[in-house]
């Protein structure tokens, strides 16, 4: 019966965070497909952010990160993008604080 109850309380922060971090109920627009539209896009972006977190930052400091934590110490930063024929190269800031678990994450979603 607890972890009944205990894996509801789990869904329910998983639906409060998709809500909150990915503004699913920002439904504006006057046209019921549109609005269907932006939370298909808005679930879509937290499955991508789950997939993340659970495949990439497995054993890490952000392995039970809130997305919204994610979104600001791992997507929301600033990088210089350099691209040839080649290859695409990220160039982080040395002062960023998690730079070493950025490319790591990087590194286990391309390896996968």
């Amino acid at each position: 019966m607890i972890s009944f109850y205990s894996s509801r309380g789990e869904m329910e922060n998983r639906i409060m965070e998709q809500q909150l971090d990915l503004f699913t109920d920002c439904t504006s627009c006057q046209w019921w497909w549109s609005n269907q539209f932006r939370l298909l896009l808005s679930s879509l972006a937290y499955i991508l952010r789950e997939t993340i977190r659970r495949l990439a930052l497995q054993g890490t400091e952000l392995a039970q990160a809130y997305v919204s934590t994610l979104r600001l110490k791992l997507i929301k930063i600033g990088a210089v993008i350099l691209r040839n024929t080649r290859r695409i190269r990220f160039l982080l800031a040395s002062s960023c604080p998690y730079q070493k678990l950025y490319f790591q994450a990087a590194a286990r979603l391309t390896s996968g």
